[in-house]
């Protein structure tokens, strides 16, 4: 993967907790915790469009004509075949 050089500009307070973090030793330096950053951005967005897809599609699919007992005893079965209970 190619490399590309990047200038921020960040405010003293800032510059200040990006050094805490690397002195914590969890970063090895300044850019180390700008990509770690931008990875966890990435991945909390694409959480983020899963989710949305999911809350859209259980809204487009309708009122369920099942009762609230018949749905817990489903989910329940399920669990138990899948051993998390």
């Amino acid at each position: 993967m190619a490399m590309m050089r990047k200038t921020i500009t960040i405010p003293e307070a800032m510059e200040d907790w990006v050094k805490a973090q690397i002195n914590s030793g969890r970063y090895g330096n300044d850019s180390e915790y700008f990509r770690d950053l931008i990875r966890r951005d990435q991945d909390r967005r694409l959480a983020e469009r899963e989710l949305r897809s999911l809350i859209d599609e259980g809204l487009n699919s309708g009122v369920s004509e099942n009762s609230i007992p018949d749905i817990m005893k489903r989910v329940e079965k399920k669990l138990r075949q899948d051993g998390k209970i």
